[in-house]
């Protein structure tokens, strides 16, 4: 194996990427793979082969541009995981519409409406109320019209472009589109229409557009194209060896990277199938959906495994037919890795790291890689990508130093939707894409996340990595999750705080945590503070946000943020 000694990296591979459309692709799986099932949603009951996705995927394109979408135009999808949501994927690719993908778990008006307006949303479809989340209701409070009006071209004063709705639903107001209305089979003409504008489309061409959390400012909207997410997609499916044969439990969700392009685009390019098992995640329905279906692949941020292995019932399902899958989207505990490799006969399971920004997947560990590596480091570059890990002076760090990684290649978004100030930020004049995360590559080009940059605690003028820590914290019998984040104080700046959930029919105190770290690891990355939760401040694609959980303990211990 070649040796490093500089962190720098560069993707070979024999597979050429791709110069096609997704549309393109989409078309040829269909025909390929017309009699095989495509897509499974076990909570509604629906069961598509490629040739009938097909079907719906081309009726609604179809209609799409009858009703007046042209090339270009933003389609907004606010929904969750539905077999509704795939079929508006594909007919938007196909019609040349970006697919501007909103979190179904938005409940400020605010922020609907500045996402609505920033990218000029033309149309909308949107999801019937599903829990606590009405999604006509909260519309209605930006755009009264759509109670007001029959006309379905919308009028509305404070979302100027928006003038389509459409939604999922069988009884839809007058003013807007019922969905399955728009899936009429279309006339020949339509089709003839439908193709020559998809022939004109260009893999270039931006296609999606999906916001950043907005955890700090608002959220920007990054543009991806097909080349981006459909090469992605195709990559990370080599990567888990994935064939015509395996079906993908899909618990994450569609609006983000993970489900849309290492989910769906990564199945549809490899004729797999698609298995939807609950409109957001539930432990139960996905155990029973894997089960039930003979999934071979399974994906999901450590929290979906984590509380999968919690359920009390975990051994009544069987997963005997699991073969691999992906954890991916924050930090990956060893523990839970090798947990999931055991318990879940997940043994090709590898794991993902990356940003939106790079469509997302830019290292990844392979099915056939060591065990030590898989279930400590991502693994290795990307094919057709590269990576380097620079200091603060942007130079390249020698192998086993700590940096932050920047990122090179077809996989580097367009930029941010009427952002070229914040695009700058973040690619710089080499076409570096600065993803704010620090890590470090051994001499045989696997890679250590180490953190965000942001998330550092610097305790008395030294850097600790709340991921290190929490990593140890891991193998004590009694933490089933844990957080690591930092609090301001007086003396040393910041002091490490440990947030903890407990494994069930499991007790444990603070001080039994510190004790177990005595004399295992130093005595500065000992958290002072250890509290006891039963869940963490999550955003809707599994990711613990940590600026609010910080905020959280700072409230519990009485400390004030001013004090930072």
């Amino acid at each position: 194996m070649q040796r490093f000694k500089k962190s720098y990296l560069s993707g070979s591979s024999s597979q050429p990427l791709i110069g096609q459309t997704i549309g393109d692709i989409f078309d040829q799986a269909c025909a390929e793979h017309a009699y095989k099932e495509a897509l499974v949603s076990s909570h509604q009951n629906v069961r598509l082969s490629y040739h009938e996705l097909k079907e719906k995927v081309e009726a609604l394109a179809c209609q799409l541009l009858e009703i007046g979408f042209k090339k270009g135009d933003r389609l907004g999808i606010w929904s969750p995981n539905c077999w509704e949501w795939t079929v508006t994927q594909f007919a938007a690719a196909k019609a040349g519409l970006i697919l501007v993908n909103l979190n179904p778990s938005y409940k400020s008006t605010d922020l609907i409406e500045y996402v609505l307006n920033k990218v000029a949303v033309k149309g909308l479809v949107m999801a019937e109320p599903l829990k606590s989340t009405d999604y006509e209701a909260l519309l209605g409070e930006i755009a009264p019209e759509i109670y007001q009006q029959t006309n379905k071209s919308l009028e509305c004063a404070r979302l100027p472009h928006l003038k389509t709705v459409i939604k999922l639903s069988e009884n839809a107001l007058p003013s807007c589109y019922s969905f399955y209305d728009l899936l009429t089979t279309p006339t020949h003409e339509q089709v003839q229409e439908l193709h020559a504008l998809s022939d004109s489309l260009q893999f270039d061409d931006v296609i999606n557009i999906q916001f950043t959390s907005g955890t700090t400012g608002s959220p920007k909207g990054t543009m991806l194209t097909h080349h981006n997410i459909l090469n992605n997609g195709y990559f990370v499916g080599e990567g888990i060896k994935l064939t015509e044969s395996d079906k993908i439990c899909i618990a994450v969700p569609l609006f983000h990277c993970f489900g849309m392009v290492m989910g769906n685009l990564a199945a549809v390019s490899h004729g797999a199938t698609m298995v939807y098992p609950s409109a957001v995640f539930n432990p139960q329905d996905t155990l029973k959906a894997i089960a039930n279906e003979g999934c071979t692949a399974a994906y999901g941020v450590p929290t979906i495994f984590i509380n999968m292995l919690e359920q009390e019932n975990f051994d009544d399902f069987d997963l005997s037919s699991l073969r691999t899958g992906i954890m991916a989207g924050s930090p990956c505990p060893k523990e839970i890795m090798t947990r999931v490799m055991e318990r879940m006969h997940m043994s090709e399971i590898t794991i993902c790291y990356g940003m939106t920004e790079t469509s997302p997947v830019s290292v990844q560990s392979y099915v056939d890689d060591p065990i030590d590596k898989r279930v400590s480091t991502v693994g290795r570059i990307h094919p057709h990508v590269e990576l380097k890990i620079v200091d603060e002076n942007n130079h390249i760090v020698p192998v086993g130093a700590l940096g932050e990684i920047c990122v090179r290649g077809y996989s580097v978004m367009a930029g941010y939707w009427d952002d070229e100030q914040k695009t700058r930020e973040v690619i710089d004049e080499h076409g570096w894409m600065h993803t704010g995360d620090i890590g470090k590559m051994d001499d045989e080009g696997y890679v250590q996340i180490k953190g965000r940059i942001k998330d550092i605690v610097i305790r008395g003028g030294e850097n600790l990595f709340p991921k290190e820590i929490e990593d140890f914290l891991y193998k004590h019998p009694a933490v089933g999750e844990v957080q690591v984040v930092g609090v301001p104080d007086p003396k040393y700046g910041e002091e490490l705080c440990a947030c903890i959930i407990v494994h069930d029919q499991h007790e444990c105190d603070s001080e039994s945590i510190r004790e177990f770290c005595k004399n295992k690891i130093s005595h500065n990355k000992i958290p002072r503070y250890v509290r006891f939760v039963t869940e963490f401040p999550m955003t809707a694609s599994g990711k613990i946000q940590k600026f609010k959980l910080r905020e959280q303990m700072c409230e519990v211990l009485g400390i004030s943020l001013d004090d930072d």
